[in-house]
């Protein structure tokens, strides 16, 4: 194959310039010359190898020097020959770098094979192989040597486009690229329409979606409001539950106003001239002096209650006998008896002696046995078997004739059932620990205190009391709001009784606080169950009542007074009743209340 001859070497350094440098030669000859010769090169489709800017091989354009591999055997010992001089032949002109390594790959693969061995054919067939690939690669190396050809021109004539549209364009943009603005034309297009779709995906995603610090704003304003919503829920919760209470104290104190009324009415209609109680002086045993002593402190109704007392006690005394009441079971145990008993005729000072002697033996040992049936046995202890029920006779119509003295009256309401002896025992020892507390605030062993004094002990004894109760307590030790409150006085004379038995003011005073505060608890009671005292009223009902009055109260109390409401025993208090299962009138309720020590255990707002 002949080999063409290259080309001159002017047309070797104008392509140079071409494709190395930016600034063309523009001689327009010149490139019509170079273009012609370039298109006659592709026409003729001669495969001519030629070199731009040294980077492709010109062989085998001009290596007519060069000797090809002759189709030989390579196991023959003549290849073997004219590879080894081939080898020693000195080569004028270089053959490409890859026929080179290419040829050099294949001497070493036959040196290493053994071909005298069985394989030899074997042998044959891959050196047949190799030859194969070998034109392969070569008609490879001639398609891409066209196609780099085609390239160049195609880039040569790109370029030619761009000069020409550059003599074409505005001086202000002679120095932009058009394949460049045309390319960032295409990009800022497609950048245009992907933002499109994306604006449009947020605005479909998102449309309804408010900014994250306008959402934390509204959020904070949102908990705010709910926070003043719950402040203004818990005290419109608390405005009610007044409201509801000062309803109730609204009605009680219409009822009461209607009451006294009806009574201002009655008292209008049947009033007669206050009566002259100085008459009584001259009838009453003990004269003048003794009917000041009885009539001191008191109004018109006491004072009808000691008249009476003191005509009965004359009745009393005439009497040799006392018929028996019989063994009914509304009979008290201590009276049950027929026939006719003695009357002892004791002195009022003998009984009341007598029933203090019978509640010191009471407080001495254990209650096993209710006060009634202990009475008796003392009596019997006392006085003998034969004497114990006339005893029991004669101390009965005295007690149930002197309501005034507080020994007998109090007696008397335990004996037959109208009151609990824990009301009695309980106040002793409400007495007895104020006299204590006195005692220890007098640091100096004197018997006296200021009214500063009393005003902290009867705090500290007393811390549910209201200031007025306190001031009543106060005035009946003989304080005066307009004197100063560092005046003394003895306060072990408040707890002496005179040859009756009869307390100073200042304790009757504390009795009567504590009946006006039982009242009022009991009251206060009836007014949260909102029924009627012709109604009925269940144990739950009840319990929850007591609990909204008193919060204080703790269980052992709380069970007490249902204990003492229902005539149950604590034990057998069901913890968990349904609705209406132990039901009781509340007249009733109350009045068992009423005889037992009922009283508040703590404020009405604590929790």
């Amino acid at each position: 194959m002949a080999s063409p001859k290259p080309r001159s070497s002017s047309f070797t350094t104008t392509s140079r310039t071409h494709l190395g440098s930016s600034g063309v030669t523009r001689d327009d000859a010149f490139l019509t010359k170079t273009r012609n010769i370039q298109k006659h090169s592709l026409s003729q489709k001669q495969k001519t190898l030629f070199s731009i800017d040294s980077y492709l091989s010109p062989w085998p354009t001009y290596s007519s020097g060069q000797t090809i591999l002759h189709n030989r055997k390579p196991c023959s010992d003549d290849y073997h020959q004219r590879a080894g001089s081939y080898q020693q032949q000195p080569l004028g002109i270089t053959k490409p770098r890859y026929l080179e390594q290419l040829e050099n790959y294949l001497r070493k693969e036959l040196l290493l094979l053994d071909l005298g061995t069985d394989s030899a054919q074997e042998l044959r067939l891959q050196v047949t192989k190799l030859r194969k690939n070998l034109a392969e690669e070569y008609l490879r190396y001639l398609s891409e040597r066209d196609a780099r050809k085609i390239l160049i021109a195609d880039l040569n004539e790109l370029r030619y486009q761009r000069e020409d549209m550059s003599l074409a364009q505005s001086p202000g943009i002679w120095g932009e690229d058009p394949m460049k603005l045309t390319l960032a034309l295409k990009m800022a297009r497609q950048d245009l329409t992907r933002t499109q779709m994306e604006l449009n995906t947020m605005k479909a995603s998102f449309g309804d979606v408010v900014p994250r610090r306008d959402f934390e704003v509204q959020e904070k304003t949102n908990k705010d409001l709910q926070e003043q919503l719950n402040s203004l829920r818990d005290d419109y919760k608390e405005v009610c539950r007044e409201h509801e209470i000062l309803l109730q104290l609204h009605m009680s104190t219409v009822k009461e106003r209607d009451q006294f009324y009806s009574e201002l009415q009655e008292l209008q209609r049947t009033s007669t001239p206050r009566p002259n109680w100085a008459k009584c002086e001259d009838v009453v045993a003990g004269g003048p002096d003794r009917w000041q002593m009885l009539a001191k402190g008191k109004n018109s109704d006491q004072l009808v209650d000691v008249l009476l007392e003191e005509i009965g006690e004359g009745f009393l005394r005439e009497k040799d006998f006392f018929h028996g009441l019989g063994y009914g079971e509304s009979i008290p145990p201590f009276l049950r008896f027929d026939g006719t008993v003695e009357n002892k005729k004791p002195t009022k000072m003998d009984v009341v002696n007598l029933l203090k002697d019978a509640w010191k033996a009471r407080l001495a040992e254990e209650q096993k046995e209710s006060f009634p049936d202990f009475f008796f046995n003392f009596l019997e202890r006392r006085f003998g078997p034969s004497d114990a029920m006339a005893w029991a006779y004669t101390i009965f119509e005295n007690i149930k004739l002197f309501h005034s003295n507080e020994v007998m009256s109090q007696s008397y309401a335990v004996l037959m059932g109208k009151r609990k002896e824990s009301v009695y025992i309980k106040h002793k020892e409400t007495i007895a620990h104020l006299l204590k507390e006195m005692t220890n605030v007098d640091s100096q062993n004197e018997g006296l205190l200021t009214m500063e004094q009393l005003r902290t002990v009867l705090k500290s004894t007393f811390p549910f009391k209201k200031e007025e109760k306190i001031h009543e307590l106060m005035e009946a030790v003989g304080w005066d709001p307009n004197s100063s409150n560092t005046d003394l006085f003895q306060y072990c004379s408040l707890f002496m009784e005179d040859e009756e038995g009869q307390s100073v003011p200042f304790v009757q005073k504390l009795w009567k606080q504590y009946l006006d505060e039982k009242d009022g608890y009991l009251q206060e009671l009836k007014h949260q169950l909102g029924l009627e005292l012709h109604d009925e009223v269940s144990l739950p009902k009840i319990r929850e009542a007591l609990m909204n009055i008193d919060p204080s109260l703790d269980k052992e109390t709380l069970n007490s007074y249902l204990s003492q409401a229902f005539q149950l025993p604590v034990t057998e208090l069901p913890e968990d009743v349904k609705e209406g299962d132990i039901v009781l009138g509340l007249w009733t309720a109350l009045e068992r209340l009423q005889m037992a020590d009922i009283r508040r255990m703590g404020p009405r707002d604590t929790a």
